[in-house]
């Protein structure tokens, strides 16, 4: 199955992402943005047991899931930054936590070939095709259209 496939490596070394975006219901979105933003709650997050990223928000809108993984919920969060400067490893960053934003939709039904933001990736971080998980290689997927190349941050156990 083809899905978006983001390599972290080469997209975090670009200062601002200049990969167009063609969602229709926001034209001012950079869908790339919500992508780094659920990519970096899944593999970045160290899964902090008190998760003061959590407790930081005046507004209640993180949720620490049974898995660890954070969650933000969007119609409750005004952006304040409270959550990145709460984050004691700084895996939180402001400038993925847009205030107005709607979720990538990986262009399903809209696209033939490939989507705008692969097109216009200037430094092929972005790319459209066929990927399984292959932990041997650091690709992982996140849900059923996104696989993503890192290192993931894995707690290890204590014995």
């Amino acid at each position: 199955m083809k899905r978006l496939f983001i390599d972290l490596e080469v997209c975090y070394r670009c200062r601002e992402c200049v990969a167009k975006c063609s969602y229709p219901h926001h034209p001012e979105n950079n869908g790339i943005v919500s992508l780094l933003e659920q990519v970096a709650r899944v593999l970045v997050c160290r899964k902090c047991e008190d998760a003061p990223c959590v407790v930081s928000c005046p507004n209640e809108a993180l949720e620490k899931r049974e898995d660890g993984v954070v969650v933000r919920h969007i119609m409750l969060c005004t952006g304040c930054g409270t959550c990145s400067l709460a984050c004691p490893f700084g895996t939180i960053y402001p400038e993925i936590i847009p205030y107005l934003v709607s979720r990538c939709d990986y262009c399903i039904g809209r696209v033939e070939n490939q989507p705008l933001c692969v097109e216009t990736c200037p430094h092929g971080a972005l790319r459209y095709e066929e990927v399984v998980e292959d932990k041997e290689r650091d690709i992982y997927l996140i849900g059923d259209h996104l696989a993503v190349h890192s290192i993931p941050w894995i707690k290890e156990e204590v014995k």
